[in-house]
């Protein structure tokens, strides 16, 4: 079940960093209250996280994957440069998730 809450909680935590975008400084009222909605509800998935898997690795996905999935968000969404340096950096924050989860030790 760790691993589901992880998701939702990465997915929530995304939707509330483009929110961010979207507000444009607070100007737009929907999206600026929908990123206290989104990180809200994705902190309190996170303390639920916790209860099924060890702070170092829940975190560092969380982060890693997040941060992948918000660049990529950017590059498609909002027309950022996928320059060559960005794509092989985002490449290897996967490797990066992907290295932890296997030292991981667990199923």
């Amino acid at each position: 079940m760790g691993w589901l809450w992880l998701s939702v909680a990465i997915a929530l935590e995304v939707a509330g960093t483009t929110m961010i975008k979207l507000s444009d400084g607070f100007a737009n009222i929907v999206p600026t209250v929908l990123v206290f909605v989104f990180y809200g509800a994705a902190f309190s998935l996170m303390i639920v996280v916790m209860k099924y898997l060890d702070l170092s690795l829940a975190y560092a996905v969380w982060a890693g994957v997040g941060t992948a999935l918000v660049a990529a968000i950017g590059i498609l969404w909002f027309n950022e440069p996928a320059t060559l340096l960005k794509l092989g950096s985002i490449g290897l924050i996967v490797l990066g998730v992907v290295g932890l989860r296997l030292g991981d030790g667990q199923p």
